[in-house]
């Protein structure tokens, strides 16, 4: 599997993830049919671990699943002087 352009030594924060689902105004199950990743773990993912490392709750292939599915949407995740965004390119 390629690695997505996000995916680097830090990828992206929960909170990214879902404000990048919120921005391309898909609910969470729309984000599970655009990247073949179950629902129930984008719900788990959002629901309680909103301030984790997503790299230490999910395996890489899912991790990968969801960034590519966000990155192909028009979304770029942001990491700046330790600040993290998403900017849309939609």
């Amino acid at each position: 599997m390629n690695r997505p352009k996000s995916i680097r030594t830090i990828g992206p924060s929960v909170r990214q993830l879902h404000a990048a689902r919120v921005v391309l105004d898909w609910t969470q199950s729309d984000l599970a049919k655009a990247s073949a990743v179950g629902i129930a773990t984008i719900k788990r993912l959002e629901h309680k671990n909103r301030d984790s490392d997503p790299a230490e709750i999910l395996q890489y292939k899912t991790l990968a699943k969801l960034v590519s599915a966000l990155e192909a949407a028009g979304v770029e995740f942001i990491i700046e002087d330790g600040r993290r965004g998403i900017i849309f390119k939609g």
